[in-house]
């Protein structure tokens, strides 16, 4: 017969695991919904910045560093637009701090794994730039095996993704790539959908791809439009702006997924243990009518013997 100790055990354990999967869906309902708006109202920015970047690129020409003051290499914007062979990529990995969202870093961390699988197989190696300590701590263990190397890692971010954050980890990577360590930035992130689901993407950053219909009149510039001093000055401006803004965009977009993913977690992970809570119960039940019938029955069982 079940111990109906060992089952009330169970009962109260599976009753507090409820109590803290109810508090963590509540926390990330709270904040994905915060989180969903922040994505939606910089998509529009992000689209109209790239808009403009694109225009602006197609009228310049001839890339010169020639007049600009180079302080850093994200001012470097002429290093930054060059194309060579790839032997080499750096590639930005968003992922979260905390666990219990699903499979949301496991779906990165697969789709990583395999990304490098592909460059290794041509010969190029990866350079990681991870973004979360449940990312570094997977890719750690397992790309050992790869020409695969993490040379950066940020914890703080996948937190609170700013701004300058963003800028931060821009200059990281534009100081691989002017310095030819690297010759193409990617990130892999999630691109949210809605609160029940996202995908994960590869976004090239650089070298820029050429862009359609350049001669189209949406991709260039107004002709009486002046620029000052120069478009060399005004681009050495807008491509880091550029480069920031595509992982500051990526940022949001993978913190939303992120909560999105464990909201779902926790509310099935609840329901779960609803379910468990009430199978158990019903076991109890069961074990406990079962131990009374079985004392009413020896009971009964030992006044026959002294009467008989």
């Amino acid at each position: 017969m079940t111990n109906l100790k060992d089952i009330k055990n169970r009962i109260q354990s599976v009753e507090s695991t409820k109590k803290i999967t109810r508090a963590m869906k509540m926390v990330a309902s709270a904040k994905v919904k915060k989180a969903e708006n922040t994505v939606k109202a910089s998509r529009p920015f992000t689209q109209s910045l790239n808009t403009m970047f694109r225009k602006l690129l197609n009228s310049v020409g001839d890339f010169s560093s020639a007049s600009l003051k180079i302080k850093s290499p994200v001012d470097n914007y002429p290093a930054l637009l060059k194309h060579r062979e790839i032997r080499a990529v750096g590639m930005l990995v968003n992922t979260s701090n905390k666990g219990l969202a699903g499979a949301y870093n496991a779906n990165v961390v697969r789709k990583t794994l395999k990304r490098i699988e592909d460059y290794a197989a041509k010969g190029i190696k990866t350079y990681l730039f991870v973004i979360g300590q449940k990312g570094n701590a997977a890719l750690k263990r397992k790309v050992a095996n790869y020409n695969c190397e993490i040379v950066k890692t940020y914890l703080n971010i996948a937190n609170n993704p700013t701004p300058e954050a963003a800028k931060l980890v821009t200059e990281d990577l534009a100081a691989y790539f002017v310095d030819e360590k690297i010759d193409k930035i990617e990130i892999m992130t999630t691109r949210f959908k809605n609160m029940m689901s996202y995908f994960v993407e590869e976004w090239e950053v650089l070298p820029l791809t050429s862009f359609d219909d350049e001669n189209s009149s949406d991709n260039v510039v107004d002709p009486l439009m002046e620029f000052e001093p120069d478009k060399h000055h005004i681009l050495q401006k807008v491509v880091p702006m550029y480069i920031t803004n595509i992982i500051y965009q990526s940022l949001l977009e993978a913190q939303a997924s992120e909560l999105a993913s464990r909201m779902t977690a926790m509310s099935s992970a609840t329901t779960n243990a609803e379910k468990m809570i009430a199978s158990l119960s019903v076991e109890y039940n069961k074990s406990r009518q079962a131990a009374i019938t079985q004392e009413i029955v020896e009971v009964v069982s030992g006044a026959n013997a002294q009467m008989g």
